[in-house]
């Protein structure tokens, strides 16, 4: 087994262990006609995601989703990057520090 290596990825017919890290993903939900669109790229990323919580703000009608992930950097900057993207949604990482 790989220390610190959670997935493996295919290449050239072989598998290569891929370094991950962990995170949490903070994000903010402000218009609910996104959420939808925040569910399919959740999903795209579904194989990485630890867990999930989600708390409903009513009193300020927004929802704060908190997401733990264990993936290679990079794929947890592209999934916060199309979040970030998304209309009404706004998302920001925090890393562990250990690699």
């Amino acid at each position: 087994m790989f220390e610190n290596t959670a997935l493996r990825f295919a290449t050239a017919g072989r598998e290569v262990p891929m370094n991950t890290r962990v995170a949490v993903v903070g994000i903010i939900v402000e218009k609910e006609e996104s959420v939808p669109l925040l569910n399919a790229v959740l999903h795209e990323y579904g194989p990485h995601i630890i867990g999930r919580m989600g708390v409903p703000y009513r009193a300020k009608n927004i929802n704060i989703i908190s997401i733990a992930i264990d993936a290679p950097q990079d794929i947890i900057n592209a999934m916060s990057g199309k979040i970030g993207k998304l209309d009404g949604v706004s998302a920001t990482i925090a890393y562990s520090k250990q690699k």
